[in-house]
């Protein structure tokens, strides 16, 4: 039996993480916790997240769970989902600039409207993501598979090489990502109905 933790840093609602998690993983533990302990104990970690860059990165400053996080994230399986792919990143432009945790170099980047391409801020709702890199996160995912979304930001991250999945939405997006056991998107797989499923089923599998 596997350990799960869901990190608790007070910027989410977690019980459809925590919900989804154990109904792709009955036979694990899923323990969601803001215990630095705990998560160093965990054999996978899952990081997810909502609301702003600088209230998020001053909640995990807070709850010193800012080492915990960059340690585990090298060493386990590691799931960053909305807010929680977001702060992997170098600095977001949200809030007037923040400083995030600089385990991807890259930046956060507002959803900008122009003529040729009036969106609505948020972006929310159903959304295809494209495959583009082979990772086991896909298995038995149909490219463009929809999944839900909810942000104004999305990430730019330097090494490119390292986005597996793209999402249009006025242009195109990097919207999952992965490096060594690190995995991240910007959907809610927790909310994406029986691909979203699918998709943490992979990932408790990884």
């Amino acid at each position: 039996m596997n350990i799960i933790a869901i990190i608790d840093y007070g910027m989410s609602n977690l019980s459809s993480v925590e919900k989804a998690t154990k109904y792709v993983a009955p036979n694990d533990s899923v323990v969601v916790t803001s215990s630095p302990r705990e998560i160093d104990n965990a054999d996978k970690v899952i990081f997810p997240g909502q609301g702003a860059a600088k209230n998020c990165m001053e909640s995990i400053y807070d709850k010193n769970l800012d080492k915990i996080i960059k340690k585990n994230s090298k060493e386990k399986p590691f799931l960053g989902i909305c807010m929680g792919m977001q702060v992997l990143m170098s600095y977001s432009e949200e809030n007037s600039g923040t400083n995030c945790l600089d385990i991807f170099e890259g930046k956060v980047k507002k959803f900008k409207t122009r003529k040729d391409t009036k969106i609505k801020i948020p972006h929310m709702g159903w959304n295809k993501v494209s495959k583009k890199n082979d990772h086991p996160i896909w298995y038995k995912i149909k490219d463009e598979s929809y999944f839900y979304f909810v942000h104004s930001y999305f990430i730019d991250p330097i090494d490119k090489s390292t986005v597996i999945g793209e999402t249009k939405y006025g242009d195109i997006f990097s919207s999952v990502i992965a490096r060594d056991n690190i995995v991240a998107i910007q959907g809610h797989p927790e909310k994406s109905s029986d691909t979203g499923l699918q998709f943490l089923k992979n990932f408790i599998g990884i």
